[in-house]
């Protein structure tokens, strides 16, 4: 009997240690590497966390889509498969026109536009990522995006039938209205989609242009400055629920930091990602007076289409950000 009743004890102690570990240490799947500015700001957030609460929750960060596909983060966050993830908000956007609006091209390029089109939308992304039992913890931009090429690019022309890298259904329609062929590649998969000809330009940053060694598989960067897409860190809502009120704060309050900490570090990685780019041989300009205006004719097609698709709600966040 007394055997029976350690058994018992033992099992009980051992469920009770699972559950505190599972209440207390977060999965996290970010699609980026370690070198990635995204992915180290979420990696210094993490820390921030289990200093605040003193260990009491730990976040383990997997980078470099190595827990979860991309695509599939926001899903797994939502049926908690893992407690937490981050993704680019361009991907939602057949879900809804209001997480395309940071990819219409030519409507916000600079980081303080991009700052004033989150905090008008801000509420409204909220409200559609809440309904599917998401919180947003914090967002970062990536830095404007340009157009790589694996040839010269003199004008618009010049895209039409090669194959373009498409990561968002913006990404995708802006390639074809500039002739080009979309192609869905994720980042882990690009030096091999471009070595093996399966792509031959893509629209993105500087930052994942040297993530990726672009100079091992491209020619050309031109910083035209379509866009500047944002990145979404998100919480399942229940879990964080689950949370005392102390590590609820200090989880709002790291996250805070970092959506400020990894702004800056947009603006720097920017700068800094060009000039790599150029020490490796890639022929950086901002291209041509003909090619920059062809693309924003595609932007103003595109704005015109997005605004027609996302009615009054969408008229309301874009009135708001051309006020300010």
């Amino acid at each position: 009997m007394n055997a029976y009743k350690s058994m018992v004890a033992g099992a009980a102690l051992a469920l009770a240690c699972a559950t505190t570990y599972a209440a207390t240490t977060w999965q996290m799947a970010t699609p980026y590497p370690d070198v990635n500015f995204h992915t180290q700001n979420i990696q210094q957030f993490a820390k921030d966390v289990e200093t605040a609460t003193n260990g009491e929750l730990k976040i383990n960060v997997h980078p470099a889509g190595s827990l979860i596909k991309h695509q599939e983060i926001k899903n797994a966050v939502r049926s908690r498969q893992i407690e937490m993830g981050e993704f680019i908000i361009s991907n939602l956007a057949n879900e809804n026109p209001m997480f395309a609006l940071d990819s219409i091209p030519f409507v916000a390029v600079s980081f303080d536009d991009a700052a004033k089109m989150y905090v008008v939308s801000k509420p409204e992304l909220e409200r559609l990522l809440g309904r599917q039992n998401l919180k947003v913890l914090f967002s970062v931009a990536w830095p404007p995006q340009g157009l790589y090429t694996d040839r010269p690019i003199e004008k618009i022309e010049d895209l039409k039938g090669i194959k373009m890298r498409a990561y968002s259904p913006q990404t995708e329609r802006l390639a074809q209205l500039a002739g080009a062929v979309p192609t869905q590649v994720e980042v882990p998969d690009l030096a091999q989609a471009f070595t093996t000809g399966r792509v031959n330009a893509m629209i993105t940053s500087t930052s994942t242009g040297v993530n990726t060694t672009a100079w091992d598989y491209l020619t050309h960067f031109y910083d035209v400055a379509a866009f500047l897409p944002k990145n979404i860190v998100v919480v399942n809502q229940r879990v964080f629920d689950g949370l005392d009120e102390a590590t609820q704060k200090a989880v709002l309050d790291a996250a805070a930091a970092a959506e400020k900490r990894g702004w800056e570090m947009a603006e720097a990685d920017h700068i800094a990602q060009r000039n790599v780019l150029e020490q490796h041989g890639i022929k950086v300009s901002a291209g041509s007076d003909e090619l920059n205006a062809a693309l924003h004719k595609v932007g103003e097609q595109m704005a015109a289409e997005w605004a027609k698709e996302a009615g009054d709600e969408g008229e309301v966040v874009l009135e708001a950000y051309r006020a300010n």
